[in-house]
């Protein structure tokens, strides 16, 4: 018979308090945020390419959105549960969940609109916030005693470090620091510490105790070592793999991804014990069985892709696997979790908990087949309709769990319901955990299929339909080859009749993925290095607009434009509409003072602190070598008219760029480093050399040396070499480099002007790339002021010889160079004197076609105020004058 043992008197036994339990409404809010991601990911998947970047932008919603505050609450929960300590403070947790949405936001929107600062800055704080939750988990594994359970939180600590390392890969390429196989190196590397890194450590940890509790079983005996085991494998493979793939050393990186391979399977064996056990018999059960199946499926594949492709190619190689990794390994894992987990964070007691769980699990079986149905149509080479139909099944399956799991949290705060053996049954029958409840709830299954079918149909009918163009009626065809490298889509504007069917043969000649997308809905598949693919068009009726869909690349200029001409055409749309008096473009920069339409106001003062460019050229320097660097921008603003300013090109901050002078046979040493964020090249007329290698593109964050030798004497030009060139002469990537010829005579005085031509509007826009096609420029400018030496006068003495260098910028127009008072007794001109002041004659301009250059003398015969224009009036009385105010000569 048992006995019964009293201790009468006794003291109290001074026990440890209980671990603090997380609040519910703390897990109600927290877990809020993780079905409100899951929302906004069916969202934006049935958006389809209405988005920026729509597929980069789909895969980062649901993994740094719902599944990265999915991990960072439930990892913190399970370390508190299994060291029974007590947890941290509530504020701490809010803090962090709050700074990784906000980071996530950033990221989201940095690369999808730009500018690419603000995805890097949300990079570093989603590392900076991983980096304080694994700090966190590790301090809590400090302050526990002993336990059975203490082995797991090494895999959170270690899943938050591959997180902090793929935020880092990520905030470089969404800063564009590397291009071409470099960047796609990255890119592998950026997707496997993330996936297999900071979710696929975090879910192999947490499956040693979530997996047999969710069976209803015993943990295994041999959990523990199978998790040290495990780790000591999964950690240091994974590291190995990604530097390899960040060096390019495929094999060092298959090695690493075996050594994690066997780490994942050494998980396996203690939950094949737990499930020798006991079956599968929820829907929480069934759906992580199935990720884990779908995980060693994507793991198995990528070990086939990185030994058979270069490390390179891996990235390109793996795209087609994503929605196998997303759908049936990560959204699996999710939903399955959040099926087990909720209804007990929600709270409520006993009938409230019953309640939630069989509201979660309805129609579990339907919305598991749906999903695991929907992935294999995804990866799989299947018709166009038939993908479509893995699309539909797969995000209605999501979309189910989303109602049920809203209506849970809903409910949340209502009081639970009495029990009563009414209720008790009725919450048995409805709990789907016994053939009665499977029975019972067939009517809602049933509906959730239908509902599936519906939605899947919905889907199907939204993406290929559409309203329907109007009717052109085809005129001729046209086959053009398009290229896409460099972060450019040559050609960029295709021109053709109206009517005129157009095919776009695409071929990507770069070292990264690229495609093309037309706003007309055609696309073609992302393609890889040397990758081609045909698209052929409807009969061209209106402007159409292209770009290439990889986050960042449409931002950094891969764009193309197709215009129908003759006939009648849709015209361009007009610019947003900006206060009066002032256009803003989408840098934030505002152009004051003047409407890009109107005329400009030439005669208005200069805004405070204006500085003008310094006309005065310096003697060339001593020495046979010059070394200099020229930085490329794209992002300063400058005053390019009175009270104008707008963003502009430039090189070393100015426009025109920095003046070279030297002697014939000098060597010039220019190291070009592109600081901008687009590619850009440069082109140096006074230099003979090949230009494949010198003049290339670079891209942001490259450098390159160009050495060239001045043989010949003049005044060059040199500008960015990138196309279109029309458009990066035109916002200021230009300057002059001048020769001195033999003998030159010393002067007074010397100057150069070098003459551009000045459009209004976003730099690249719309409506800035019409006119510099049309040449129909805003203004003419002096070195980079329309105007401005009106405002900033040269200055000389009467008698003195001044000398007047020029060039001719254009990019379209030449200059007639004038000094209203002052004929010229020298002219030089495109190496050559064309009179001397020993000649009879004299000259009225020095006449410069575009890329010209060359330099007049002067004498003022006395004091006063000598206007310098170029006598193609219309462009003096925009822009392209000033003044030269004459003293009297001062008495030695």
């Amino acid at each position: 018979m048992p006995v019964d043992i009293r201790i009468e008197n006794s003291r109290p036994i001074d026990l440890p308090p209980p671990p603090k339990r997380p609040r519910a409404s703390w897990h109600l809010r927290a877990n809020a945020i993780v079905v409100a991601w899951l929302a906004l990911t069916v969202a934006v998947a049935l958006a389809g390419d209405v988005l920026p970047a729509p597929s980069w932008l789909l895969i980062h919603v649901f993994l740094l959105g719902a599944v990265s505050t999915a991990v960072l609450i439930w990892s913190e929960h399970f370390t508190v549960a299994l060291l029974r300590v007590r947890g941290p403070s509530e504020r701490g947790s809010l803090t962090r969940l709050a700074l990784l949405n906000t980071a996530t936001v950033a990221v989201l929107a940095g690369v999808a609109y730009g500018p690419w600062q603000v995805a890097a800055a949300g990079a570093a704080l989603l590392a900076g916030v991983v980096g304080w939750h694994a700090t966190v988990l590790v301090l809590l594994v400090r302050a526990a005693l002993p336990g059975r359970f203490g082995h797991v939180i090494g895999w959170y600590v270690t899943a938050g470090c591959a997180l902090a390392t793929g935020g880092v890969l990520g905030g470089l390429m969404a800063a564009q620091t590397v291009q071409g196989a470099v960047h796609e190196r990255m890119s592998a590397a950026h997707a496997q510490v993330n996936v297999f890194g900071w979710i696929g450590l975090t879910v192999l940890g947490t499956l040693f105790t979530l997996w047999p509790t969710v069976l209803r079983t015993r943990m295994s005996d041999r959990t523990r070592r199978a998790s040290r085991v495990g780790l000591w494998l999964a950690a240091p493979g994974l590291a190995v793999a990604v530097a390899g793939l960040l060096a390019g050393w495929r094999w060092i990186a298959f090695t690493g991804l075996v050594a994690y391979a066997a780490g994942g399977l050494a998980v396996l064996v203690p939950l094949g014990d737990a499930l020798r056990r006991r079956r599968p018999h929820t829907g929480a059960a069934w759906m992580l069985g199935a990720a884990i199946v779908w995980f060693e499926v994507a793991l198995a594949a990528d070990l086939v892709v990185v030994a058979t492709r270069p490390a390179h190619e891996v990235a390109a190689a793996l795209a087609p696997l994503l929605p196998l990794v997303l759908a049936g390994f990560v959204a699996q894992v999710l939903l399955g979790s959040l099926l087990h987990l909720l209804p007990a964070v929600l709270g409520g007691g006993p009938v409230r908990f019953k309640e939630n769980a069989a509201l979660l699990e309805r129609g579990w079986v339907v919305r598991l087949v749906a999903l695991n149905l929907g992935v294999p149509l995804l990866v799989l080479p299947v018709p166009p309709p038939v993908r479509l139909l893995g699309w539909g099944l797969v995000l209605a399956a999501a979309t189910a769990f989303v109602v049920l799991a809203v209506t849970a949290l809903t409910r949340a705060h209502r009081p639970a319901p009495h029990r009563t053996a009414a209720g008790a049954s009725g919450e048995k029958a409805g709990s789907g955990r016994s053939g009665a409840g499977w029975r019972g709830a067939l009517p809602a299954l049933a509906g959730v299929a239908v509902g599936c079918l519906l939605t899947a149909a919905a889907v199907v009918a939204a993406t290929t339909s559409g309203t329907a163009p109007a009717t052109v009626t085809a005129t001729g065809s046209r086959t053009v080859e398009v290229t896409l490298s460099g972060m450019r889509i040559r050609p960029a504007v295709i021109e053709a009749p109206v009517g005129t069917v157009l095919t776009l043969r695409v071929t990507n000649a770069d070292a990264q993925r690229h495609d093309l997308r037309l706003a007309t809905g055609e696309r073609t598949p992302l393609l890889g290095p040397g990758q081609n693919a045909t698209l052929t068009l409807a009969p061209l009726g209106a402007p159409v607009d292209g770009w290439c869909t990889v986050a960042g690349h449409r931002t950094a200029g891969m764009t193309m434009r197709l215009v129908p001409t003759g006939g009648t055409r849709a015209a361009p749309p007009a610019p947003p509409a900006s206060p009066a008096g002032s256009a803003t473009g989408h840098d934030g920069h505002t152009m004051t003072g003047t409407d890009p339409a109107a005329p400009l106001d030439l005669a208005a003062p200069m805004s405070p602190g204006w500085k003008p460019y310094d006309a005065t050229l310096k003697p060339a320097p001593g020495g046979t070598e010059h070394h200099v660097e020229i930085r490329a921008d794209d992002r300063l603003v400058q005053e390019v008219a009175p009270g104008v300013r707008q963003r502009v090109w430039t090189f070393n901050g100015t426009m025109p760029g920095p003046v070279l002078r030297g002697k014939v046979g000098d060597v010039f040493v220019v190291t070009f480093v592109n600081a901008a964020t687009m590619g850009h090249g440069i082109d140096f007329h006074a230099g003979a050399t090949a230009p494949d290698g010198p003049m290339r593109t670079i891209q942001p964050g490259e450098r390159l040396t160009y050495r060239f030798r001045a043989d010949y004497a003049g005044a060059w030009l040199y500008h960015c070499s990138t196309m279109p060139m029309t458009q990066h002469i035109a916002n200021g990537m230009y300057g002059a480099v001048v020769i001195d010829p033999p003998d030159l005579p010393a002067v007074d005085r010397e100057y150069l002007l070098v003459q551009g031509e000045l459009y209004l509007g976003e730099p690249g826009g719309q409506a800035q790339v019409a006119k510099i096609r049309e040449g129909d420029p805003d203004g003419w400018m002096f070195n980079g002021t329309a105007a401005g030496y009106d405002h900033a006068p040269l200055t000389a003495e009467a008698g003195e010889r001044v000398r007047i260098w020029a060039v001719s910028a254009g990019p379209s127009s030449g200059t007639s160079l004038h000094v209203v008072g002052a004929p010229f007794d020298t002219v030089y001109k495109e190496g050559a004197y064309r009179l001397r002041t020993r000649d009879a004659g004299g000259a009225q301009a020095l006449d410069l076609a575009p890329a010209q250059g060359g330099f007049a003398e002067l004498v003022f015969p006395e004091a006063g105020t000598y206007p310098i224009v170029d006598h193609t009036m219309r462009q003096a009385e925009a822009g392209a004058h000033g003044v030269f105010k004459v003293g009297a000569r001062q008495k030695d």
